[in-house]
Parts: structure tokens; C-alpha cells; sequence
């Protein structure tokens, strides 16, 4: 069974998970629009719901997309913590990052993501093994991947107005 508090946590969830990037120049935020979502099993449980397999959440034109996405609550049903594993995936119009995990804590007003961090923005593209992001500053850090040299963030950026090496005629 699930109670009323329980009903509005897809929109509460794609909501904590509307963000903008720095120098993304559009705000990602999806306003007051109905909220889905779907998995091939919803499960209830005392401290929230679980979508497991093919999880998703979706709301305006964003969408987070993972193999299972938890959302935890309070004593008052108030979503506090959502973490999605397996693979995940959050789509903007302007924006995907994908990581192997991502934990929203909604007091700390802070996204963490994980594990074969990749950020792309256009043909911009940023690569490391965790970022951090707070809603509240818009600020960001991303940590890099271990490589041969070390641990590295490694980036490509294109000036507006370039193309790419691979289209140039």
C-alpha cells in the first residue's frame, strides 16, 4: 500500500535531480509538470520505494535512467537521501552525465556521482571517477580517474563556432 505522502515522490525525486552544470547557460528545472516513472518492479518499503530494473524517472524533458533507484523519506514522508545504481544515466536537453552511482542528499543540498564519471554538454566532453555537485551554488567538482600518469579529469572542449576535427571539410 502506499501512502498519500508517497504519491508525489516521483516529482519530488526528478526535482532534486534538476540540475544546471556551470557554464550550462540553461536551467535545467522542469517546473511544476506532472512527474513519471516506471521499472519493471516498484517496491514499497518503511524508509521509501525502490524501481528496480530499467528504473526511470522522468519529468518535462529530463530524465534520470538507472538499473535501480532507491528514494529514502522521513518520519514526515519528506524525501531526504535518492540513490541510483547500475549504470546511470541523467538526460537534459542540454546535458547527460553517466556514472556508475549517484546519491542525492536533499539537506546537503549536494549530488555525488561515481564510478566512470562522464559529463557532456554539446560536443563537450569531461571524464573522471567522481563529481559533486551542489543545487544550491551550482558549483562542481569533479575528481579524476586513475590513469597511467594518475589520477586525471581529461576534458575536450570546443570554442563556439568550431568544428570538430572528424567534420572539418
Amino acid at each position: 500500500m502506499i501512502r498519500s505522502g508517497k504519491t508525489s515522490l516521483a516529482a519530488a525525486l526528478v526535482l532534486a535531480f534538476s540540475l544546471t552544470l556551470p557554464g550550462a547557460g540553461v536551467s535545467q528545472d522542469p517546473g511544476s509538470g506532472p512527474g513519471m516513472f516506471g521499472s519493471n518492479t516498484f517496491a514499497y518499503t518503511p524508509n521509501g520505494f525502490a524501481l528496480i530494473g530499467d528504473a526511470e524517472i522522468m519529468q518535462g524533458d529530463n530524465r534520470l535512467r538507472a538499473g535501480r533507484i532507491e528514494a529514502f523519506t522521513n518520519a514526515d514522508s519528506a524525501v531526504t537521501r535518492v540513490e541510483a545504481t547500475g549504470e546511470v544515466f541523467f538526460v537534459t536537453p542540454t546535458q547527460t552525465l553517466r556514472g556508475d552511482r549517484a546519491v542525492y542528499d536533499l539537506d546537503a543540498g549536494e549530488i555525488v556521482m561515481t564510478g566512470n564519471v562522464i559529463v557532456t554538454q554539446g560536443r563537450n566532453v569531461m571524464t573522471g571517477s567522481r563529481l559533486v555537485y551542489n543545487v544550491r551554488t551550482e558549483s562542481a567538482r569533479m575528481d579524476g580517474a586513475p590513469t597511467p600518469a594518475g589520477n586525471r579529469v581529461q576534458g575536450v572542449f570546443y570554442p563556439n563556432g568550431t568544428t570538430p576535427p572528424d567534420q572539418a571539410d
